[in-house]
């Protein structure tokens, strides 16, 4: 089980770190009090795999529970935690422009009288030590939204594809079309099974109907073509930190051409390590 405590300067982009981690599966806590941390580690370890990979948040919104932070990563390291610390930092300019941006206040203003300045310096004082603890350590002054995602994906993704997970759904055009696809693909111009008396009832999940849609030429290139398709875009996608990939493919029914070809397409993009998830809509409609 992996934990990543997430820290560093307000407004150096904690909150941009977390999503990011949200999006490759780490289950995500903001603004815990570090005492609880070990308490919830334990919990996590006894849920059977349930969760496996847990972002904590902790910075000095905590007021004074963020004092036992250091404790709390002595502790987990002490006890073998797979434990890595994520330090965000950023300028001072860069910092006050973003809360002039926002419109917020830092969370020490009260104690800085409303100086955001000397705010920020209480701050780093009061980080130090764990800075020095940190595993990764990330200047955002110069960073964008992109290259942020990208450096979390090299630190914390075992591959890239990880971080995208790809919906294959089929569907027939009969009962509506498919508008939240990202991809959608129309197989009405090939053979329809429907027309085979022994084969209108069974669906492309059957070996007979998915034999029958790809034994045609223009099946077979149309798939590779698709694929080739895939193969270009997925990359740039993933590039510009899409989590989320949703490819259709629309027959008459929804039942056969459809069918064959999203099966085929998930089958292809599993081979290739991704994480893909298959729906039939309306393979089950008469």
């Amino acid at each position: 089980m992996q934990f990543v405590i997430v820290t560093g300067l307000s407004g150096s982009g904690k909150s941009s770190a977390m999503n990011v981690l949200e999006d490759i599966g780490y289950y995500c806590i903001d603004n815990m009090p570090p005492e609880l941390i070990t308490r919830f580690a334990g919990i996590c370890m006894k849920m059977d795999d349930k969760i496996d990979k847990v972002a904590f948040a902790v910075d000095v919104r905590g007021g004074d529970f963020f004092l036992k932070l250091n404790e709390t990563i002595q502790t987990l390291r002490e006890e073998h935690f797979h434990l890595k610390i994520l330090f965000l930092d950023a300028s001072d300019e860069v910092v006050i422009r973003r809360y002039k941006e926002t419109r917020r206040k830092h969370p020490l203003d009260e104690i800085s009288y409303g100086n955001i300045r000397r705010a920020i310096a209480y701050e780093r004082e009061l980080l130090a030590n764990v800075k020095e603890l940190a595993d990764y350590y990330i200047d955002t002054t110069q960073t964008s939204a992109t290259q942020l995602k990208e450096r979390l994906y090299s630190l914390f993704l075992d591959a890239e594809q990880d971080f995208l997970s790809i919906n294959v759904v089929s569907f027939g055009f009969k009962y509506g079309s498919f508008p939240e696809g990202d991809l959608v693909f129309d197989v009405r111009c090939l053979p329809n099974p429907y027309y085979i008396p022994e084969l209108k009832n069974k669906t492309g999940l059957d070996t007979e109907v998915s034999d029958y849609v790809m034994e045609f030429e223009e099946a077979q290139v149309l798939f590779e073509k698709l694929i080739d398709l895939l193969d270009f875009l997925i990359p740039l996608y993933l590039r510009e930190g899409k989590s989320q990939l949703v490819v259709a493919f629309g027959c008459t029914g929804g039942k056969h051409r459809s069918v064959t070809f999203a099966e085929k397409t998930a089958a292809y993009l599993q081979e290739k390590d991704y994480k893909v998830r298959i729906q039939h809509r309306d393979i089950d409609k008469h």
